[in-house]
């Protein structure tokens, strides 16, 4: 669910903007009386999105969450707000994985999704590079998976994606960055989205955790800069993501946020100390770059261009694609490769899906040290 500390602090004042637009009453018409669902739907940005589209009054709405946790956290915040407002209807939860090809199978035979949000994704870079078999089942092969039982249902697909697929230096961006081509090539929509402020597992989160413990705040580099979003900006810009897919002529798309500058993370750092410990001096600790961070994050990486933002505060980036043969034969490969637990074939596999992404020296050691093999 969307944390506590989203609600208790003026983001804007950090960064130092004004909101993102909301989506228009276009925006919502266009998922008013659909079947929708949601990949990921217990994460902050998912359950964020559910309840939004809760108030869009849909025809159904279908909720997929791997976590139980979250899942059943995400169920007693409806059971909450129906019990206010009993015009409300309960969506439909399902406890399952976007690589549970029969699970899929149940949800797209009764219930027909329109319109899919895929949200469901691995997405701490420093643990994914530890477990890259895992980002690659879960964020690649889950996202095949999903993309061909909407192919074939004619449901529309928005994906949440994230800047770090712009040329990306980690496993999670690699990754992403082929969800983004899986989807793109089925015509869907892709949203490559910055930093999400105050989201589950986010430097805020960790950053409230050491003020609590009294210091250090431990910051990668002083260099560090990120673009940043709220959860609820995220939210709106998904919606509006529809909206102009629906509007669209072009069959596929990839949007980024209009964002105009970057935060240091020292900074945000400094002001989240402000909101919580105020007048307090806690020392600051610069760790270094961990496997696969980048120290700058760019929304579009070179070769890639970027249209004029529409009024929905989204920009459309024109972006290389790899031909529907390439694509295929790349996944083949990869699944292959991960079936048999095969880490330096299923790298082989990735590169030329991705042609700009290096490993980095943690995942190659991965590699090398690799020897378990299981039989095909």
């Amino acid at each position: 669910m969307v944390q506590p500390l989203e609600e208790s602090v003026d983001w804007y004042s950090f960064l130092a903007r004004p909101p993102l637009p909301a989506a228009d009453s276009a925006a919502e018409e266009s998922l008013h009386g659909k079947s929708i669902l949601v990949t990921g739907a217990g994460g902050s940005i998912g359950s964020s999105l559910t309840l939004r589209l809760q108030n869009l009054s849909p025809r159904k709405l279908i909720l997929l969450e791997a976590s139980e946790s979250h899942l059943h956290e995400l169920r007693s915040s409806f059971e909450k707000s129906t019990s206010v407002d009993h015009d409300l209807s309960h969506p439909i939860c399902y406890l399952g994985s976007v690589t549970d090809v029969g699970l899929l199978d149940e949800i797209f035979v009764q219930h027909q999704p329109d319109w899919i949000f895929h949200a469901a994704a691995h997405k701490h870079v420093s643990l994914l590079e530890d477990h890259p078999l895992a980002a690659l089942a879960n964020n690649v092969l889950g996202t095949q998976t999903l993309c061909m039982k909407a192919e074939r249902g004619g449901s529309r697909v928005v994906l949440l994606s994230t800047d770090k697929a712009a040329a990306p230096a980690s496993m999670m961006g690699a990754t992403k960055r082929v969800a983004e081509l899986i989807v793109l090539a089925m015509g869907g929509t892709a949203v490559r989205l910055g930093n999400v402020l105050a989201s589950r597992g986010s430097v805020v989160e960790t950053f409230a955790h050491q003020i609590a413990r009294g210091g250090p705040i431990t910051i990668t580099d002083p260099d560090a800069a990120r673009f940043w979003l709220t959860v609820e900006e995220s939210t709106e810009l998904l919606i509006s993501a529809a909206a102009e897919a629906s509007e669209s002529a072009t069959e596929s798309m990839l949007l980024v946020p209009d964002l105009v500058r970057t935060h240091l993370v020292g900074d945000l750092a400094k002001f989240v100390v402000k909101q919580f410990a105020a007048g307090q001096e806690l020392p600051m600790k610069f760790t270094g770059l961990r496997p696969g961070e980048k120290k700058l994050e760019v929304l579009w990486a070179e070769g890639e261009v970027a249209a004029t933002a529409s009024q929905r505060g989204l920009r459309r980036i024109h972006t290389q694609l790899i031909s529907q043969t390439q694509l295929e034969f790349g996944l083949k490969e990869l699944q292959s490769a991960i079936v048999r637990r095969d880490l330096a074939d299923a790298v082989a596999a990735l590169q030329p899906l991705v042609p700009c992404y290096s490993p980095s020296q943690r995942v190659m050691e991965s590699v090398k040290h690799s020897s378990i093999r299981v039989p095909a």
